[in-house]
């Protein structure tokens, strides 16, 4: 009699939501070969890496440093098995594995991420890794959907661990450490740069693509700028709307509910701030195009982006990821490179100046972090459930770790045209 080749999903994490969370409740379908390459591959990588992974508290692997312990070493190792680093952070998400310092676990695992897979198994990538799915395709109708995943959660929730001025994007410090109280002014220093670099002044034409909450409306209308800025989020123009009725200027603010491709007229200075990261490396040329076609003669483009390495983005450019199917579909990361090459092919556009500030985003991630971790109460009486917590707290620290390691940055970019006579 033969084994079966695979074992069927079982019920895992009991008390969980199975239609909200059902690959959280129940274990994949894997295959035992697959788990065990798995297991050997995992175990290979933790023991050349300086932490200590505990194993169901009885083995210990790693060169020593932050602990991460591993308490279901046999569900660990099959949804990793089953499903690579979308696995992974299941496995967060289900308490199967845990850690006193997240943060410096995963710094650990981004410092080394380019070699945690053996080069040889690197080059059949497309054979393991999962792709992305269509349905996540950033057309005009799918980026309403990726976006509002996000964003149309709840305002409330965002209100409880972003500053007052609502900005969910990374801050720009005098000095670190950075404090709770300096959040604000950090941010203001930070849409402030921004609009420093793109000329923004009285009377200036400007567009916004990504309104967020509002707050860099306000201050450009502040200078005396007529905005335009557009959203795809109704729960954030909602809200956005509000803000700048409330600080005086909605006869300076219009918000509109539009995808950026729809937007037509001429703009002085175009500004968006982290937007770009939803856009797609499908639509990234029309993106670029739309800014060439609404930019008037002299303008100013200026963008802040989360980047990573051009080498990491193309070999990871098309896996489906964890971030991907829990917190940002249809979401990917440019580098300069990119951004570089897309604009010479596509616009008349090159970007002229250079700003990155990485440490800062660790810092802005660490203050979000643990306001929402002190907030939790808060969370839970919205509506949230602890899934939703543990898995929002992966991803703040997950991307805390990622700028920490260095494997991201955020810049701002400033981008201009090459007037011909």
């Amino acid at each position: 009699m033969t084994a079966p080749t695979s074992a069927p999903p079982a019920e895992h994490t009991p008390g969980t939501d199975p239609e909200r969370w059902p690959d959280v409740v129940a274990l994949p379908a894997a295959s035992r070969a697959r788990t065990a390459v798995a297991e050997r591959i995992v175990r290979r990588a933790l023991s050349k890496l300086p932490l200590r992974a505990r194993l169901a508290g009885r083995e210990d692997i790693g060169l020593g440093g932050p602990l991460m312990d591993i308490r279901d070493p046999d569900a660990f190792f099959r949804r990793i098995g089953a499903s690579g680093l979308i696995g992974f952070g299941e496995s967060y998400m289900a308490r199967e594995w845990d850690a006193p310092d997240l943060v410096a676990v995963l710094t650990v695992l981004a410092d080394n991420a380019a070699d945690l897979v053996p080069r040889s198994l690197q080059r059949l990538r497309g054979v393991w890794a999962l792709r992305k799915p269509t349905g996540q395709l950033n057309t005009p109708e799918g980026s309403r959907n990726n976006i509002s995943h996000h964003y149309d959660l709840s305002n409330e929730l965002f209100a409880l661990f972003l500053d007052e001025t609502l900005s969910y994007s990374s801050a720009l410090f005098r000095g670190f450490p950075a404090e709770q109280a300096l959040l604000p002014a950090a941010q203001h220093r930070k849409i402030d740069r921004l609009l420093d670099a793109a000329g923004v002044t009285e009377g200036t034409r400007l567009l916004e693509i990504g309104t967020g909450w509002g707050e860099l409306a306000i201050r450009a209308a502040a200078r005396g700028a007529r905005v335009v800025t557009v959203t795809l989020s109704a729960e954030q123009r909602s809200l956005a709307l509000t803000r700048i009725r409330e600080a005086g200027f909605e006869d300076r603010v219009e918000v509109r509910l539009s995808d950026y491709r729809q937007v037509t007229g001429a703009y002085d200075a175009i500004v968006s701030v982290e937007m770009i990261e939803a856009v797609g490396e499908e639509f990234w040329p029309v993106y670029f195009q739309t800014l060439d076609r609404l930019l008037a003669p002299g303008g100013r483009v200026a963008l802040q982006a989360i980047t990573m390495p051009d080498d990491r983005l193309r070999v990871s450019r098309s896996t489906y990821t964890w971030i991907h199917k829990y917190i940002f579909p249809g979401g990917l990361l440019p580098s300069t490179e990119a951004v570089r090459r897309v604009t010479a092919e596509h616009t008349h556009l090159n970007i002229t100046q250079r700003i990155p500030f990485g440490a800062h985003y660790a810092e802005t991630l660490r203050l979000w972090r643990e306001r929402f971790t002190e907030r939790a109460a808060e969370v839970d009486a919205l509506g949230f459930d602890a899934v939703f917590r543990r898995m929002w707290t992966f991803y703040l620290a997950y991307s805390e770790a990622g700028f920490r390691s260095g494997y991201l940055d955020v810049q701002q970019l400033l981008l201009t045209r090459e007037e011909t006579a």
